[in-house]
This record gives structure tokens, sequence and C-alpha cells, in this order.
């Protein structure tokens, strides 16, 4: 399977193909009409050029990354994710992406603007942190019961458990963990 950023690098050639521009020259037009915000760029690429709503918000999000000089690098991400108030929590998440690393060599991390998504082909656990008081550890296990302090969830995840601290990190967790990676084989 592809990488996210092999996908969106696929769909940026196609689009260069369909439309004969570069990201660079799509970059240069928006900006020469003014646009700067996400939704700005995608309304207009879908109405006055005609693309389709996934490959309008591809181009945008490459639009605006190449108008900032490049898109972040996984470092800064993280950092950004736990500035200010959430800083006490990077601990937390860094321990859950080292015990990850740790069970097998095909596990990719992929720092996200918002979140850390940790990846054995697809996606098997997501690492978040949603308040300044938790760090939210979510697993995909479609039809495993929920136990102990794991929920079940809606959304991009089955089940979830908030952690408060490092020592939340336990072998309870370790154990969704290593179960949520082994059903990505």
């Amino acid at each position: 399977m592809s990488t996210p950023e092999q996908a969106a690098a696929a769909q940026l050639r196609n689009i260069e193909q369909a439309t004969g521009r570069s990201v660079a020259d799509w970059a240069a037009a928006a900006s020469a009409a003014g646009l700067e915000r996400h939704g700005e760029i995608l309304a207009w690429l879908k109405a006055e050029h005609g693309l389709t709503h996934g490959n309008a918000n591809g181009l945008a999000l490459a639009v605006r990354a190449a108008a900032a000089g490049g898109p972040a690098s996984p470092d800064a991400l993280l950092d950004a994710q736990y500035a200010k108030g959430k800083a006490a929590l990077r601990p937390i998440c860094d321990l859950v992406v080292a015990t990850a690393r740790g069970l097998g060599d095909d596990v990719s991390v992929v720092v996200q603007k918002s979140a850390v998504s940790l990846r054995r082909g697809r996606q098997f656990a997501l690492v978040e942190a949603p308040s300044a008081a938790r760090v939210r550890l979510g697993f995909n296990l479609k039809g495993a019961e929920p136990a102990g302090r794991v929920v079940a969830t809606t959304g991009m995840c089955t089940h979830s458990v908030d952690l408060t601290g490092p020592a939340n990190v336990d072998d309870e967790v370790r154990a969704w963990l290593t179960r949520a990676y082994d059903a990505r084989a």
C-alpha cells in the first residue's frame, strides 16, 4: 500500500497532467487572484477551473504549502501540537510512538497537523491531544469488545483510551496497541 504522502504526490501529478499546470503555476494564479485561505482556494478551483472536490482540496493544500515555503516538517507539526498548555502531554505522545515503533520495523509514524497516525500499511492507532488535560489514543479494531479503560468510539478509530500521564501507558494500553498492530498484518 502507498503512504499518504505517495498518494498525495500521485494526485498532484495527475492534476498537473490533466490541467497542464504545476503546483507552482496554481500557486501563482491563486496569489494573483488574491486568494490565501484554504476555503477560498478550494471554491475557486472548483467553480472557476472545474476541479472535483477531492482534487481541488489536494491542490489547495499543496498551493498553501507552496505559499508558506513548503510543507511543515514532522518535528514542527509535533511541536505545534504540544505547544503552550499541552507541553506537559508531549512525553505521553513520545512514549506511545516509541512503544508503537518497538512493535516492528514496518510501523510508520505520520505526523499530521492535529494528530499522529501510527500505520502498518493502514492506520492502526491515532494519538491526539484534544485538551490540555489528556492525550487520546485511538485504536482501529473492528469487532473488538471494549474492556478496562478502553471504550468504543466512532469516527476514525473504533476504540480509544484517555491518557493523563506516561504511567497510563501501561500493560493494558500496550496490549491494545499490539492487538491493533497485529490486526493490520
